[in-house]
């Protein structure tokens, strides 16, 4: 869990703020506005602001991973207004019957994203949903230690010199990805021999990992107990940010680009409270606002527009249109094969 395109489409991601937001549930009265979100994504100060400007209430909860908000949603019982889910998980909410298609006509601002984070294929034509924050999978590396320009492809993790050395994200699609990746292969694959290939080839690396860990990754990198991580862009934004002896690389041969999107769940009810929020977060200034504090790179180009030029103009988080050529999303694979990957990366985990 963990800012965005220049002109036609330049793009990549980063981290989290520090505040935490007051967890709240309710829906008492037609006044609020009831948000399902990962943990402080967003700026405090917005909701603020749009409570003032609106009279709306916003009540916030938040989940840490995709599965745990997807099956909270499915269970019922709940009365999101609005949730965060990312790129494969607005498909398999979708085809699930979990979304409602937002109404277009009452929307303001939709301009303002750049086409290259629209229409993509796990909604296409944004019928359920609004660009939200994206990033990429990288990886960080301590100038202290590593020279740079040292690392710039996935293989190069197999080095024998870094044994103990790298910290990788725990995350199944993530782990697997880059394996897979390294080897010319899809980070969509459902070829069991290529998945099989990957797993003995992760196996290879075990030597060199130092950890497989989730959000403690930040707390040791920017204390420099490992020299290389495995990350997201967001997290070693807020890992940089600590440390300036940290970098971010996203290697040449190509990764996984993600997008996290505004998307209204079934179980929505405000939805006076729903539009007022969508077009205030389409807003440039809110969006740009929003992703100062939290970042991430932002798919509004108008907002984009408003960042600082450090921030516009810093390649470790905005790579060229050539690398983000390679990049790919994740789609959303059968229940069956997200146990197949799921199995051999856990097969990977007890022997690392």
């Amino acid at each position: 869990m963990f800012v965005i395109i220049i002109l036609l489409a330049i793009c990549a991601g980063l981290g989290f703020g520090s505040h935490e937001l007051t967890k709240s549930t309710g829906d008492s009265g037609s006044k609020v506005l009831n948000l399902y979100n990962w943990g402080d994504y967003i700026d405090p100060a917005l909701l603020s602001k749009f409570e003032k400007q609106t009279g709306y209430h916003v009540n916030v909860e938040t989940f840490d991973s995709n599965e745990a908000m997807y099956t909270k949603i499915k269970q019922g019982g709940t009365s999101y207004d609005l949730t965060v889910p990312s790129d494969y998980m607005v498909q398999k909410m979708k085809a699930d019957h979990l979304l409602i298609p937002l109404d277009k006509s009452k929307l303001t601002g939709m301009q303002n994203y750049g086409a290259a984070f629209m229409n993509k294929s796990f909604d296409p034509g944004n019928r359920y949903s609004i660009p939200y924050f994206w990033g990429t999978l990288g990886i960080i590396y301590n100038d202290q230690f590593i020279k740079s320009g040292e690392l710039t492809h996935w293989n190069q993790l197999w080095r024998s010199k870094y044994r103990n050395d790298i910290m990788l994200i725990d995350s199944a699609r993530d782990v697997m990805g880059l394996s897979l990746i390294s080897q010319g292969h899809s980070v969509n694959t459902t070829n069991t021999r290529e998945l099989v290939a990957a797993k003995d080839k992760l196996n290879r690396l075990s030597p060199n990992v130092k950890a497989v860990v989730a959000d403690e990754i930040k707390m040791y990198m920017a204390e420099g107990e490992a020299p290389i991580a495995v990350d997201w862009s967001g997290e070693a934004s807020e890992m940089m940010s600590q440390n300036s002896h940290l970098h971010y690389v996203v290697p040449t041969e190509g990764s996984n680009m993600w997008f996290d999107n505004l998307v209204i769940p079934k179980t929505a009810k405000h939805f006076k409270a729903i539009y007022a929020f969508l077009n205030f977060m389409n807003r440039p200034e809110n969006a740009a606002q929003n992703a100062n504090y939290i970042g991430y790179a932002t798919p509004n180009m108008a907002a984009y527009k408003r960042l600082p030029k450090a921030v516009r103009e810093d390649k470790q988080f905005y790579p060229s249109q050539q690398v983000i050529n390679r990049l790919e999303v994740y789609q959303n694979l059968s229940a069956k094969k997200v146990q197949q990957y799921n199995d051999l990366y856990l097969e990977f985990k007890m022997h690392h």
